[in-house]
């Protein structure tokens, strides 16, 4: 949240917003120079996402859309955008509480569960240990047991990932739009850049078809091009219950990700706009790649959970990791356990 207190103005004295000459303005664009009010900060948002969306054809009107909602900063700016764009009869909301103390707690859930119903959108709730039989806290405390060198960060990433896709499989949904922000796109693609990893970056793309199998549900990210510190304003503003406390392995071990989003930060702050017109100048040079890379098809399926797998290979990175600290037989792919607080059933039949 520190984020939000360099954007939002502070002055004693009054300032009219930029954009509309009337209300108040209570934050300041750098990228812009504007100081926009709450009203106008929120449709600026509201329009890039929707300009996005339609730019890369990310969701059709018809679609249905699971929409991944952590109950931080970003999976609130991702209900409330998707609920201003999209039918909310046609969203549906999923919540997974990894299991690690004093971070992402039931409570907040039902926050979020609540803020959601008031829009109009049923949210499914569950957790980590509900589809594999162990909390992020267990399976780290298992890993460094066992003296392996694995971050939280991988099991917590991988296991969300592959409950994200499940439930979007089960449920029938078009799309699975998750809250990615402009940070977030801007970092993996330095990333993949300094890797040498250019397959990875095309497939970064909005348009690149990575994969063609029917056990995986397409992914959209449709913060992409809004800045991190504009989804923590933005929430903060509307005044949403966010978790108040960071996850506590995050900065456990010191990652290339790490360093670059501090080397990001710094140049923004330097250079307002420069990591906007770096994605954006990214998805025009990468485009005639992004249409002509053909998707990876013809993948296996695990041989302990039958799920995708890549060409020769036996077991999936979830149950491989998850062996790897004793657990050879994962509770998933038994039942659908939904811990249901919303208005309405979904399941899985």
């Amino acid at each position: 949240m520190l984020l939000v207190l360099r954007f939002i103005v502070k002055t004693p004295m009054r300032r009219a917003c930029d954009v509309c000459g009337v209300r108040e303005a209570v934050v300041y664009q750098p990228h812009t120079k504007r100081a926009l009010c709450l009203e106008c900060f929120v449709e600026d948002v509201v329009k890039r996402v929707k300009r996005e969306v339609e730019r890369w054809s990310l969701i059709e009107p018809g679609d249905t859309v699971l929409l991944a909602l952590s109950g931080g900063k970003d999976g609130y700016v991702l209900l409330e955008t998707m609920v201003r764009i999209h039918k909310a009869s046609k969203l549906i909301g999923l919540n997974i509480i990894e299991g690690i103390r004093g971070y992402n707690k039931e409570e907040d859930a039902k926050f979020l569960v609540e803020t959601a119903k008031q829009m109009g959108v049923d949210v499914i709730v569950t957790s980590v240990k509900d589809y594999t039989g162990l909390s992020v806290d267990e399976m780290v405390r298992e890993a460094r047991a066992r003296r392996t060198n694995i971050s939280a960060c991988t099991y917590c990433g991988i296991s969300r990932r592959r409950i994200m896709n499940y439930y979007a499989r089960e449920l029938k949904v078009d799309k699975l739009a998750t809250a990615h922000n402009l940070d977030d796109e801007a970092q993996t693609a330095v990333i993949n850049i300094l890797r040498g990893d250019f397959i990875s970056l095309v497939r970064q793309h909005p348009l690149a078809n990575i994969v063609e199998d029917p056990l995986l549900v397409k992914r959209v990210k449709p913060l992409r091009k809004i800045y991190e510190w504009e989804t923590a304003a933005f929430a903060k503003l509307r005044g949403y219950h966010l978790q108040e406390t960071e996850c506590p392995y995050i900065y456990e071990q010191p990652t290339l990700r790490a360093k670059v989003r501090r080397a990001l930060y710094a140049f923004e702050a330097e250079n307002p706009g420069s990591v906007l017109n770096f994605l954006e100048l990214l998805d025009e040079l990468l485009l005639p790649y992004a249409k002509t890379t053909k998707p990876l098809t013809g993948l296996g399926r695990c041989k302990v959970c039958g799920e995708p797998v890549p060409p020769g290979k036996d077991l999936c990175k979830l149950c491989e990791l998850l062996a790897g600290i004793g657990l050879s037989r994962p509770a998933y792919a038994s039942s659908l356990k939904v811990i249901r607080l919303g208005a309405k059933s979904w399941s899985s039949a």
